[in-house]
C-alpha cells in the first residue's frame, strides 16, 4: 500500500492529541482527495470504517465546495451536523483554519432555533419516534384541530347570528386551497367566517348605510366568535402540538390508531418535559405543517420594537453631545435622532450568511454535511431533506457503527426509500489512525456479537507493538484506576479516554475523580460512554468492563469504543470477557 506523503502522514499519526481535531491538509491520501473533489450535485455517501479519516475528508469537502462554488454557496451557506456538541468543539477549528467561515454547525438536538434536546430516554422509544409513519401522524394531528362544529347562538351584543356548519365547511375549504401552513391558512379561514357572519348581521339589522369594516371588527371582538372561530380552526404552535400527543394518549390514538397500544403507551410522558433528540424532527415535521405562530411573531415584533427604541435613544445622546448652543447649525438640525439611528444600523454589523441561516427554521442550504449519518432515523432524514431541496449533500458514516435504534445497517435500505435511488457512495478502505492488532480484536469481537453484520475489513497503514492489552480485575474501579496511573505516565503530553457503560460512570467517576458530565476537551484525561465517544480519538483508551457496554447497548457500541486510540487500547474487566476476544489475542492478558 502506497501513502502519499508518507512522512507527514505517519508523523501526524504519532503526534499525540491535543483534544481538538489538527489540520490534516499535508496527510490526504489519493483515495480521500477523489472524494473530496467530487461533484457538488446529488448525494454522496462517504463510507468508511474506523480511522479512514471521514470526518477528515468531509471537513475538507466542505471548504473545498465552498471556495469552487463560493457564489452559490455564499448566498445559502452549508448545514454541517455532528453527533454531539462534544464532536462539534473538537473539530471546530478545522474549518477556520482551511479558510472557511460560513458554516452553520449544529446537532440534530439543535436544529431548531430555541429549542435545545436535552433529555435521554429509551432506545425502544427513540425507535418509535424515529419511525417515517409520524408524517402522516402529525399530519392528521394538525388537520383534527380543523373542525366543523355543530349549529349554535353567537351573540354579538344584542344580535344573534348562527354557526352554520355548511358555511364553517366553505371556509375550511378555501383555507386548505390557499396551500399556507395550518397558522397562515387560519387566517384566510377566519376572513371567510366574518364575511358570512357580516352578511347575517347586516341582514337581521337592516344596516345599508353601515360601515363593513366596522361591522367586522365588532363581529370580530365578540367573545362567542372568538371561542367559536379557534375552536374550528384552533391556533397551533409545534411544541405545543407534540408535547399533547405525549401528553393525552387518547389524542395520540386518535391520529395513530394503527400504532400497538404498547408502542403509544411507551412514549406517555407529563407535559412540560424536556425534549429528546428524538423529538426534534417530530417538532420540525409540526412546524413545517403549522408554520409560525402569531404569539411567536408579535413577540418578534416587539424585540424589534425595543431594539429600534434602543437605537433611537442612543442616537439622540449622539446628536445631543454634537455641536454646542453656539453654532450656527448643529447636527441635530440636519438629521433627526430616527434618520441617524436607521443610518447607524445599516452601516453597522451586517449578519452572515451562517447567522441568519441559525436563526431560520425554515432556512434551504446549498449544501449539507453530515457526519455519523447512519444513525439518522427516517424523521431526522425527512427533516434534513427539508433544509437542502437541491439535494446536495456530503453523507458520511459506518454502518457497522450504528448504535441507534432507529438508525440504519444499509445504505440502501435507508437511502433508496428517502432519495429514490439519487445517490452514490464513496469508499474509504485504509485506517491510517488504529492499531492493526486493535482493529482485529474490534472487528472479532462485534462479530462474534453480530455475526450478520460483521464490520468490512479495512487495510490497515499501522502496526504498532503491545498496542493491546487486556487486564483481569477484581474490582474494577481499583484496577482501572490503577491501569489510568500507568498510561497517563507513559503518554507524555497525550490524551487518554475512558469509556464504560453508561450505567458504570458514576462509580468510575467517583473512583477516579473525574467528571461524568460535560466533557472537558482540553482535559488530559476523560470518562465517557461510546455514545460521547463517537467520532473523538485519543492516544491511549481503557475500555472499561466490554460485557457491560454490550449488554446496555448494541454491538456498534463496543466496536466505537474499541476504536478510538491511536496508540494502545487497554481493555479491563472484571466479568467474562465477550466471545470474539479470544481469537484475536496476539499478547497474554496482564496479572496486575
Amino acid at each position: 500500500m502506497e501513502l502519499a506523503g508518507e512522512g507527514a502522514l505517519m508523523a501526524a499519526l504519532k503526534a499525540s492529541r491535543t483534544g481538538r481535531m489538527g489540520d490534516i491538509v499535508a496527510t490526504i491520501q489519493a483515495e480521500q482527495d477523489a472524494i473530496i473533489r467530487s461533484d457538488l450535485g446529488g448525494v454522496l455517501v462517504v463510507q468508511g470504517g474506523p480511522g479512514t479519516g471521514k470526518t477528515a475528508v468531509a471537513l475538507h469537502r466542505a471548504a473545498y465546495l465552498l471556495y469552487s462554488h463560493r457564489e452559490r454557496l455564499e448566498r445559502s451557506g452549508v448545514l454541517l451536523i455532528g453527533p454531539s456538541r462534544v464532536f462539534l468543539r473538537y473539530i471546530e477549528q478545522v474549518l477556520p483554519a482551511l479558510g472557511e467561515t460560513g458554516v452553520v454547525s449544529s446537532t440534530l438536538g439543535d436544529l431548531i432555533p430555541g429549542i435545545s434536546a436535552t433529555a435521554t430516554e429509551e432506545p425502544r422509544v427513540a425507535r418509535i419516534k424515529g419511525r417515517r409513519a409520524w408524517a402522516g401522524i402529525i399530519s392528521r394531528a394538525v388537520r383534527a384541530k380543523q373542525r366543523v362544529l355543530g349549529p349554535q347562538e353567537l351573540k354579538v351584543g344584542s344580535v344573534v347570528l348562527q354557526l352554520r356548519p355548511d358555511e364553517v365547511r366553505e371556509a375550511q375549504a378555501r383555507a386548505r386551497r390557499s396551500g399556507h401552513p395550518h397558522n397562515r391558512a387560519r387566517v384566510t379561514f377566519v376572513r371567510a367566517m366574518l364575511t358570512a357572519l357580516a352578511t347575517q348581521y347586516l341582514e337581521q339589522i337592516g344596516g345599508a348605510g353601515e360601515d363593513p369594516a366596522e361591522v367586522v371588527e365588532e363581529i370580530r371582538s365578540a367573545r362567542d366568535v372568538r371561542v367559536a372561530l379557534n375552536l374550528c380552526w384552533l391556533p397551533l404552535t409545534a411544541t405545543g402540538l407534540v408535547a399533547e400527543l405525549f401528553a393525552k394518549p387518547h389524542k395520540l390514538e386518535a391520529v395513530a390508531g394503527r400504532m400497538p397500544a404498547a408502542d403509544r403507551e411507551a412514549l406517555v410522558r407529563p407535559v412540560g418535559s424536556e425534549w429528546t433528540t428524538a423529538d426534534i424532527p417530530l417538532i420540525d415535521e409540526a412546524a413545517e405543517l403549522i408554520g409560525s405562530d402569531d404569539e411567536t411573531e408579535r413577540a418578534q415584533a416587539r424585540m424589534e420594537a425595543a431594539r429600534r427604541e434602543q437605537e433611537v435613544a442612543y442616537a439622540r445622546e449622539v446628536l445631543a453631545s454634537v455641536g454646542s448652543s453656539d453654532d450656527p447649525v448643529t447636527a441635530r438640525d440636519l438629521v433627526s435622532a430616527e434618520t441617524f439611528a436607521g443610518r447607524f444600523a445599516e452601516s453597522g454589523p451586517q449578519l452572515t450568511t451562517a447567522e441568519r441561516a441559525y436563526r431560520d427554521r425554515s432556512w434551504t442550504y446549498g449544501h449539507i454535511v453530515i457526519d455519523e449519518a447512519q444513525e439518522l432515523s427516517e424523521m431526522a432524514w425527512r427533516a434534513l431533506l427539508r433544509r437542502c431541496p437541491s439535494r446536495s449533500m456530503t453523507v458520511v458514516g459506518d454502518v457497522a457503527q450504528t448504535s441507534s435504534p432507529a438508525g440504519t445497517r444499509e445504505w440502501s435500505q435507508r437511502l433508496d426509500t428517502m432519495l429514490r435511488r439519487d445517490w452514490r457512495v464513496a469508499e474509504l478502505t485504509v485506517n491510517y489512525r488504529t492499531p492493526a492488532s486493535v482493529m482485529r480484536a474490534a472487528r472479532a469481537a462485534v462479530t462474534a456479537a453480530d455475526p450478520k453484520h460483521p464490520p468490512a475489513p479495512l487495510q490497515s497503514a499501522r502496526e504498532v507493538p503491545d498496542a493491546l492489552v487486556l487486564t483481569a480485575a477484581d474490582s474494577l474501579g481499583e484496577t482501572v484506576a490503577a491501569v489510568l496511573e500507568d498510561e497517563v505516565a507513559a503518554v507524555g503530553d497525550g490524551t487518554v479516554a475512558v469509556i464504560t457503560a453508561t450505567a458504570r460512570q458514576d462509580e468510575l467517576s467517583r473512583m477516579l475523580d473525574i467528571p461524568a458530565g460535560p466533557v472537558d476537551l482540553a482535559a488530559q484525561v476523560v470518562l465517557l460512554d461510546p455514545a460521547g465517544a463517537k467520532g473523538l480519538e485519543f492516544d491511549r483508551v481503557i475500555v472499561a468492563e466490554p460485557a457491560a457496554i454490550l449488554a446496555e447497548g448494541e454491538p456498534a457500541d463496543l466496536y466505537v469504543a474499541m476504536t478510538r486510540p491511536t496508540q494502545r487500547l487497554h481493555v479491563v474487566h472484571a466479568e467474562e470477557l465477550p466471545a470474539g476476544f479470544a481469537a484475536a489475542l496476539d499478547q497474554p492478558m496482564s496479572d496486575r
